[in-house]
């Protein structure tokens, strides 16, 4: 799951020889800045999140709700798996590839790489031959459902893909390239999104089992075309790293580069253990809350095909709507730690500031109106995507509480950046103990029932969050300006009033056509109320790839 833009883009024009050392021309891939960056997997990455709900409000309408919960009942397990393979190997690639290529030092590119594919690798076919030998135990005890046997035996396929496709993305992050990520991660949804559709189709006549399979084998390809498109990019970025002095002897050259590697492997162990930890404490929360939500429901008098479908409604439906602002939070992480670790080996806490203040003010000024808009038109919305409301309540109620979730990648990307992933693994740990903990005292009550599980979901998002913001401020300094939320909140309430004035007005006769017009210039009066308080201006925009040169020809973001 990667992101890139055309290979014509990715190679820059500048040139790089050593005509003493005889090794020819090499050219450089694109350096991007910290906003250049951010916004080129941001356009990716809401690109893929719009076309990630055709087979999101398509397979619903295909195999149901319950088809769906199969599907979710496997994704966590596969979660589990991925960050144990590859949970912390990226973000170490990415530190030390970022700090070698700061000196120039090729060599060491070359070797961190090299290593990090081997241990990832090796870790993933490990992991793969647990899963095979253990899957009929795993379907039928773990997951609670014996009929996701066959979607989870169809996953395991996409652990070793995986497994490369991370360290390559952590090294382009590193490079602070990232294109190649973003064509990557485009390739993947798009492959992904007509292969998952077209083998569930095929399979459905054979029964949901077989159908949820063929949904699940759908992904695997599209992993699989996202690999290749980062293996071509890879292939036209390699450099020719520098050698030890040449007056050294093959045993010494052996040697030194032993030792180097041996270096750089503790090195990146370092970083991806605690960080590794860290996701590994929200993957194997995200399994536990499938389970224990499904027996919660079941034990509250849901029947169990039941509780399966609410699953699937809340995982497969709700969530995927409240993360779609996600894909800025994401580029502003994936973009964050590269930058902020370079800042830090400067000791330059001003850009520190600067970039997570930059962050921080995006995540919330660009989450808050679909937190509006999914709040008040939760119905509407899930009828038009879903052709169903039933869940729109669950929606409705942690739509206010999603303004925390946006804001709670950056910190942990600058926590994990700063050398703190400990304290990141702390955080994480605390809320998600909570959080089952809370799933087990509600939603076994048949009073709350799902909306227990949504309940605790929602306390999680706001304590980890908030757990994060005192950390990064303790370590950093860092504080936000508290009238500029001021201004965000009023901007939301504005918002809020022009939203439901023009829906319940029912200018047009379709209720689709009425969303829309209400969405639509609902987001204009906050647009415009954001510049009004001067939240964002014309420099900001001068930051943004390609529409600077009309504000700001010579800004440098």
């Amino acid at each position: 799951m990667s992101n890139k833009q055309n290979g014509f883009a990715v190679l820059g024009t500048n040139r790089w020889t050593n005509p003493s050392e005889g090794r020819g021309i090499y050219l450089a891939a694109r350096k991007q800045t910290f906003i250049q960056g951010a916004m080129i997997l941001l356009a990716a990455g809401l690109l893929n999140r719009i076309l990630g709900f055709v087979p999101r409000i398509a397979l619903p309408r295909m195999i149901g709700a319950e088809g769906v919960g199969l599907i979710q009942l496997v994704y966590p397990f596969t979660i589990v798996m991925l960050t144990l393979i590859a949970g912390g190997i990226p973000l170490a690639v990415a530190k030390l590839v970022a700090e070698a290529d700061s000196k120039g030092d090729r060599r060491a590119v070359s070797q961190i790489l090299r290593i990090a594919v081997r241990l990832a690798f090796t870790v993933s076919l490990i992991a793969a031959a647990v899963c095979l030998g253990l899957s009929e135990w795993i379907s039928t005890r773990i997951m609670t459902d014996s009929r996701v046997h066959t979607a989870f035996l169809t996953m395991i396929p996409v652990l070793p893909l995986v497994a490369v496709s991370s360290v390559w993305r952590g090294y382009f992050q590193g490079k602070q390239n990232m294109i190649p990520t973003a064509l990557s991660q485009t390739s993947e949804t798009l492959f992904r999104i007509v292969l998952t559709l077209l083998f569930a189709w095929m399979f459905l006549p054979y029964g949901l089992e077989l159908a949820a399979a063929g949904a699940v084998l759908g992904m695997v390809a599209g992993e699989c075309a996202g690999l290749l498109v980062l293996w071509i990019q890879f292939i036209r970025d390699r450099r020719v790293p520098h050698l030890p002095p040449s007056n050294t002897s093959v045993n010494e050259t052996k040697k030194w580069m032993h030792a180097r590697e041996t270096g750089y492997l503790k090195k990146i162990l370092d970083t991806a253990i605690p960080v590794t930890g860290s996701k590994m404490i929200g993957s194997l929360s995200y399994l536990l809350e499938s389970i224990l939500t499904v027996r919660s429901l079941t034990a509250a008098g849901v029947a169990a095909a039941g509780a399966t479908a609410q699953y699937g409604a809340l995982q497969g439906m709700v969530i995927p709507l409240l993360l779609l602002p996600g894909a800025l939070t994401y580029s502003l992480a994936v973009s964050l730690v590269p930058s902020l670790s370079e800042a830090a080996s400067r000791g330059d806490w001003t850009t520190i500031h600067i970039r997570l203040h930059q962050s921080m003010r995006l995540a919330i000024v660009t989450g808050a109106p679909f937190v509006v808009l999914m709040g008040l038109l939760a119905g509407p919305i899930c009828t038009l995507l879903y052709g169903d409301d039933s869940m729109a309540n669950m929606l409705r109620w942690m739509a206010p509480l999603a303004i925390f979730l946006y804001m709670q990648a950056p910190l942990q990307a600058a926590l994990q950046a700063l050398n703190r992933p400990g304290t990141a693994l702390f955080n994480t740990f605390a809320g998600a103990a909570i959080k089952l903990i809370l799933i087990v005292q509600l939603a076994t009550q048949p009073q709350y029932g799902i909306l227990g599980a949504v309940i605790a979901i929602g306390v999680n998002m706001v304590l980890v969050t908030l757990l994060h913001w005192v950390s990064v401020a303790r370590l950093t300094g860092f504080r936000m300006q508290p009238l500029d939320f001021l201004k965000v909140s009023a901007a939301m309430i504005v918002m809020s009033a022009t939203a439901l004035w023009i829906w319940n007005f029912n200018l047009l006769a379709q209720s689709s056509l009425n969303l829309a017009v209400a969405s639509l210039i609902a987001i204009l009066v906050y647009l415009f109320l954001l510049i009004l308080f001067k939240l964002i201006d014309r420099h900001d925009v001068a930051r943004v790839p390609i529409v600077r040169r009309f504000f700001h020809p010579k800004a440098r973001p």
